[in-house]
């Protein structure tokens, strides 16, 4: 079958095909892969609604979350611009600070029930009341409200990725389904998990399953040739950095199967003589975040979401961290300021500052893809002693230039500081404009 660029097609299929349509995308058998935005083909500026600014990327919005809080010494900045000083968790991020927003003071009210970890999570995004009792229900989440409202723009509405598994059970009269997850398609429904960073790769670049055995490149490289040949100096060079960066995470997955470090532990008999666990945590989590991270950069680099939330960790969470030389689980760990909960909270942030400089290094047009998103980097609580009263919050990026960087922004002696009145905010910059959110009926005019 020949492979095409396909810019416009059949104008009387359905408002999202059409609108993807728009959008040029490398077509091969079994695969369409999305560009990244390219200055000879400035095509997506097209929001859906008839009114197109062709100049111009769109925004993306990102969440980060980590369970459990941080250092309860080494959570802080002083300073602003340039004279930004960090501490010791964040300073990976020391690089970006003119692109960083510390934010203080912001709280959840229906998270302030005891410490209990299952009702510090489920409602993050939300802002909701938790039903108790073992029962699920919840908020739909700020994400999945701007995916059901501007989601049909892009192949996939959001993403949901995680990198560790939702846990089953009840804790203290609360379900744990709470802890597990931060994203919401409805009050009812936690949004559908994606653990396996094979599977991300393939929702967003594959559109046959079964031949997940063929390379993606491969099967467009026809047309990314023919495409070289018709797009200026600049765009070739883009291009070329893309194809490399999507080879680059296809092999590593590859080398990780190859490896069997993806998923979980597999019998070395032929025939084995025990039971074979289901899949499960991946072995080798520095390298589960991080492929989840590239896949992250790359849904939006290509445009095909603009929406993802990432659940590196769940609150109670029970992975651990051989890597690191920490071998008690996370949630032990918190509540412990030492070297050993220092080190993990270090290592979270550095897969944030991680998506971070790879959305900088990446141009379009007069800025950067981290110029043109929101990322925001959440836990549950302050710190491992449960304090819900002052919610970590980092906020990069600029959201297509709506958004000033290197400031700490302080709400701690406010009367109105929900966490919802950021949200708003967010939304807004999307161009969602809601009257009201959770529990909040204004956005925060500072971001």
């Amino acid at each position: 079958m020949r492979q095409r660029l396909e810019t416009n097609v059949d104008q009387t299929s359905c408002k999202r095909r059409d609108i993807l349509s728009r959008r040029a995308a490398l077509r091969g058998l079994g695969v369409t892969m999305a560009l990244p935005w390219l200055e000879s083909l400035p095509v997506w500026g097209d929001d859906g609604s008839g009114q197109q600014n062709l100049s111009q990327p769109p925004v993306r919005f990102a969440c980060l979350f980590s369970g459990n809080g941080f250092h309860a010494k080494e959570w802080w900045a002083r300073g602003a611009g340039a004279d930004m000083k960090l501490g010791k968790v964040l300073e990976s991020l020391q690089p970006f600070r003119d692109k960083l927003n510390f934010i203080e003071g912001l709280f959840n009210a229906e998270a302030k029930i005891g410490g209990i970890h299952s009702a510090q999570t489920g409602q993050l995004l939300s802002g909701a009341k938790l039903a108790p009792d073992g029962a699920v229900r919840s908020g739909t989440s700020m994400d999945q409200v701007m995916a059901q409202r501007i989601g049909h723009r892009t192949k996939v509405p959001s993403l949901v990725l995680g990198c560790e598994p939702s846990l089953p059970s009840v804790h203290k009269n609360y379900s744990m389904i709470y802890s597990s997850n931060i994203s919401w398609s409805s009050p009812t429904t936690p949004t559908p998990l994606e653990l396996y960073p094979a599977l991300a790769f393939d929702r967003l670049f594959r559109n046959e399953p079964g031949r997940a055995d063929r390379s993606v490149l491969d099967a467009v490289l026809e047309e990314a040739r023919s495409l070289r040949g018709r797009v200026s100096s600049g765009d070739r060079h883009r291009l070329g950095e893309y194809l490399e960066s999507v080879r680059e995470v296809e092999q590593r997955l590859d080398r990780a199967t190859k490896d069997r470090r993806l998923q979980g532990w597999r019998p070395t008999l032929e025939k084995p003589d025990t039971t074979r666990p289901a899949d499960g945590i991946p072995q080798d989590i520095d390298q589960h975040m991080r492929l989840m991270c590239d896949i992250l950069v790359l849904a939006f680099q290509t445009d095909t979401t603009r929406i993802c939330t990432l659940k590196l960790n769940n609150d109670w969470s029970q992975l651990r961290f051989p890597h690191l030389g920490v071998n008690s689980i996370h949630h032990l760990t918190s509540h412990r300021d030492d070297d050993n909960w220092l080190k993990v909270n270090r290592f979270f942030c550095e897969q944030v500052a991680y998506v971070t400089r790879r959305m900088n290094e990446i141009q379009e047009g007069d800025r950067t893809l981290l110029d043109n998103t929101m990322m925001l980097y959440l836990s549950s609580m302050k710190n491992g002693h449960h304090h819900v009263d002052d919610l970590p919050v980092i906020l990069l990026g600029g959201g297509g230039g709506q958004i000033k960087g290197g400031r700490i922004l302080k709400y701690g002696t406010q009367p109105d500081r929900q966490m919802c009145r950021l949200y708003l905010s967010l939304m807004d910059r999307m161009g969602i404009h809601l009257d009201h959110f959770g529990d909040a009926n204004e956005s925060l005019s500072e971001v």
